[in-house]
């Protein structure tokens, strides 16, 4: 399957992971307890709370974008796959009795970032690609 033979998939997964990224960022940008709690458990409170948000604000809009889908969604998974990582190691699943919500939504985004990018890898300028 690829984004030309289904593009109802391609925008599905597009709005999927735009949708999630864009949603945190009020809790990101507001400095809700939440959000502190988290980043000053994984020693990245404030910069990283921002520079993150940042990011996911980045790669939503390019995701969102048809020619720049790709790019956006291999920014998604490089900051998805650290929050993974942070929730395997240090926050655990389960933050602040969110039911594991949170770390749900992370791996939903990697999951979905690392199919569009797959399904957009020939727009990736520099990538040799053999089909």
């Amino acid at each position: 399957m690829n984004p030309q033979t289904h593009p109802k998939w391609t925008w599905l997964l597009r709005l999927v992971a735009a949708t999630i990224m864009l949603q945190t960022l009020y809790f990101k940008f507001s400095a809700a307890p939440e959000s502190v709690y988290i980043f000053s458990t994984v020693g990245m409170e404030p910069w990283g709370r921002i520079f993150v948000g940042v990011l996911e604000l980045i790669a939503s809009i390019l995701i969102l974008i048809p020619r720049t889908t790709a790019y956006g969604a291999l920014i998604g998974i490089g900051v998805m796959t650290g929050a993974v990582f942070m929730h395997l190691t240090r926050l655990g699943i389960v933050v602040q009795d969110d039911s594991g919500k949170l770390f749900i939504m992370a791996v939903t985004v990697l999951v979905t970032c690392l199919i569009l990018t797959y399904w957009h890898r020939s727009s990736i300028s520099g990538l040799r690609i053999r089909e």
